[in-house]
């Protein structure tokens, strides 16, 4: 128990947030719990965390989530441990939610992207389909945000670019997507300013200027790829190259990256799987798996 690197996560205590202040003293070291002396309040070690108010061992929960973050199926987890199938979804939950704050605090600031990749795959689920929408940073290979939707629209392409513009900062942005009817409208939606004029109503929006926005489309009849066709829908050539080429350096517009991210979710997450007999119920399974 080290007080200096902690923080009273009570939400209206007037010192919430910094650490290494001294207003974090050690309440009890029998129950592990902290206590504020700005709020007057204590909190256990857990508070925060995947394990708070969970009476489980930690090391059970963590052996249970990476065992499923690897691709072990529920009824082989629920076997091995003897535990309950509700038991094991509430420890998801949380790992996921866990990851999602992480995510948002860590991942979604923002700074220079430059190109990104955004793409869409097709889950099976128990009794219906949803969509996985995925963004991936190309020049550091950081994932940046994901949604799930049970049809791929607009909303969804839109939610999804809503974090993407989160994550980015005053700079040019290259968006590389397939060719999806949605993709320019929902990116020109959301990546952009509105311009105020004074004058009454709703004011006009207008994209930023450094956005270029490239399709990847691949052309496979009978489940072949024969053909990959690029176009540039918005921008300039020449700021697309250059983007492209500090990126990864030379080679043309690919969605590459995302397939590995795709690839590599098929095989962490046994509801992915094209085939199989583990299939999630619920879309919300999906969300705090990923």
């Amino acid at each position: 128990m080290d007080p200096p690197t902690v923080c009273c996560p009570t939400m209206d205590c007037p010192a919430r947030g910094p650490r290494g202040q001294g207003h974090i003293g050690v309440h009890s070291r029998k129950d592990r719990r902290f206590m504020c002396t700005q709020g007057h309040k204590t909190f256990a070690v857990t508070s925060g965390t995947v394990f708070s108010r969970l009476r489980t061992a930690a090391e059970l929960v963590v052996t249970v989530v990476t065992w499923r973050a690897h691709g072990c199926p529920w009824p082989a987890l629920v076997a091995a441990f003897g535990l309950d199938e509700r038991t094991v979804a509430d420890w998801w939950a949380r790992t996921g939610q866990q990851g999602h704050a992480i995510q948002a605090y860590v991942v979604e600031p923002p700074r220079d992207l430059g190109p990104v990749h955004a793409d869409a795959m097709r889950v099976k689920t128990q009794g219906a389909m949803v969509w996985m929408a995925l963004a991936r940073m190309v020049q550091t290979r950081l994932w940046r945000a994901g949604e799930v939707r049970a049809q791929r629209d607009l909303a969804l392409i839109r939610r999804l670019m809503v974090r993407v513009r989160r994550c980015a900062a005053p700079s040019p942005l290259l968006v590389c997507t397939d060719g999806w009817c949605s993709d320019r409208r929902a990116i020109r939606e959301t990546c952009g300013d509105p311009v105020q004029t004074g004058g009454p109503g709703r004011p006009r929006w207008r994209p930023w200027r450094t956005l270029c926005l490239a399709q990847v489309v691949q052309r496979y009849p009978h489940r072949r790829v024969v053909d990959v066709g690029r176009r540039l829908v918005v921008g300039t050539p020449t700021r697309v190259e250059w983007l492209r080429y500090h990126s990864h350096g030379p080679g043309g517009l690919n969605t590459a990256a995302m397939e590995r991210l795709k690839a590599t979710c098929r095989a962490r997450l046994a509801g992915l799987t094209r085939r199989g007999r583990a299939l999630a119920r619920r879309s919300w399974t999906l969300q705090h798996g990923m």
